[in-house]
């Protein structure tokens, strides 16, 4: 049996810098993930299967929509495998459950059927999300997706993740931007966890505001966030989910906890950065 883990990907700042003829935006995000994920299993088997199970199991499809298949499809037809995938990501969240899990899914059945991953331009057909999700380490995503360029060493830090339990689907969020074209990022430059959170202040997620219009529970889970021991809190992706940033694991499980307390309906889960 081959097991990979999908991580939560988490787009510390995220700029739409553009929209291209074909209906694509251009962004400029800092992407990080957290070590808490979903996992995958495959299997040898004559025909190609997938079994959802876990907490979040519920409303995954099974079918030829699912990512997982149609990262399978990119390897050729009539290759066989049972995939098993244990779902702990809410959906629709702006963590990249899905895209991070066809990753997981294209790094597992290569490891399986012995085949190098799929063309880069290929795996863009899954998303945009995918070809960044293919490694856990801090990148600067930049285009629609397809120019991935390392990220400086991160200081140690730890995430709070908290989503409201409210699904936000990504083409309202990009629609209702009141602009298109925006500043990039600015040049990477911190020293320190003091330093990298100035850095990230100075930055933004365009798409906070229309994700915020669509669904105000944002709001609320932002709300829920601040604190001295969160020194920064921000939507991740196109929403809903939101993180705050701690130094310490022992910051971020309290702020978890408390949140969870407060908040019994929601998922909160505290992490710390993969670097």
């Amino acid at each position: 049996m081959i097991v990979e883990r999908a991580p939560a990907k988490i787009n510390l700042a995220l700029h739409v810098t553009g929209l291209r003829t074909d209906g694509y935006h251009l962004l400029d995000s800092l992407v990080v993930f957290a070590d808490c994920g979903d996992v995958l299993r495959f299997e040898p088997a004559q025909r190609l299967t997938l079994e959802v199970t876990g907490p979040m199991a519920k409303g995954v499809p099974t079918g030829a929509a699912n990512l997982i298949l149609r990262a399978a499809g990119l390897f050729g037809p009539d290759k066989g495998a049972r995939i098993t995938l244990e779902k702990h990501l809410p959906h629709a969240a702006g963590i990249g459950g899905g895209s991070a899990d066809a990753a997981a899914a294209l790094r597992g059945l290569s490891r399986l059927w012995g085949l190098p991953l799929p063309a880069p331009e290929a795996l863009l057909s899954l998303g945009a999300d995918v070809p960044v999700c293919l490694s856990p380490a801090p990148q600067i995503m930049s285009g629609i997706g397809e120019r991935l360029t390392p990220a400086p060493a991160l200081p140690a830090c730890h995430a709070v993740l908290v989503n409201p339990r409210v699904a936000v689907p990504t083409g309202p969020v990009f629609a209702g931007l009141a602009r298109k074209e925006n500043a990039p990022l600015e040049a990477p430059d911190w020293q320190g966890f003091t330093g990298f959170v100035t850095w990230l202040a100075r930055q933004r997620n365009d798409l906070e505001s229309p994700a915020r219009a669509f669904a105000p529970a944002i709001g609320q889970a932002l709300d829920a966030l601040t604190g001295e021991d969160v020194p920064l809190a921000r939507m991740s992706g196109s929403g809903a989910t939101c993180f705050g940033l701690c130094e310490t694991q022992a910051q971020a499980d309290a702020t978890a906890g408390r949140i969870a307390a407060q908040n019994p309906g929601w998922w909160v889960r505290s992490a710390p950065i993969l670097s």
